[in-house]
């Protein structure tokens, strides 16, 4: 690492959505709402870019742990809001306060947890198993 992130550091992404954020019934009688998988993939998105700055050439970070609330849904068409914020750093591992907001509330609140990894190394145990 170039630097360790610091407690209490906070990265935000905006992230508009549309019908491919979609869940897999919108339109079959239902609302088209943003599906809880794709905003798991905004929040890692936001805590990754927070890490990237810290990182090494050879370093990028990948999630370990996500665990969450999906508190409301959110219309396909609107803006999510991602904020991650630092709670601990821990060797190789750095743990994140997650929390997504549409315009009107706060919609997915957890925790999230990275870990940073060296390409080659990885790289390496993927082809291992074939990949």
């Amino acid at each position: 690492m170039k630097s360790r992130p610091k407690v209490g550091e906070v990265g935000e992404l905006a992230v508009p959505t549309d019908m491919k954020h979609a869940v897999e019934f919108a339109g079959d009688g239902m609302p088209a709402v943003v599906s809880t998988p794709n905003i798991i993939q905004f929040l890692e998105r936001t805590a990754r870019h927070l890490l990237t700055p810290h990182l090494d050439a050879d370093e990028r970070s990948v999630g370990l742990e996500i665990d969450i609330r999906h508190l409301a849904p959110t219309p396909v068409g609107q803006t999510i809001h991602c904020r991650a914020q630092v709670l601990s750093v821990d060797g190789s591992k750095v743990q994140f306060q997650i929390e997504a907001r549409d315009a009107h509330e706060v919609i997915v609140r957890g925790l999230h947890k990275r870990a940073i990894i060296r390409t080659e190394s990885f790289t390496k145990r993927v082809k291992a198993k074939g990949g």
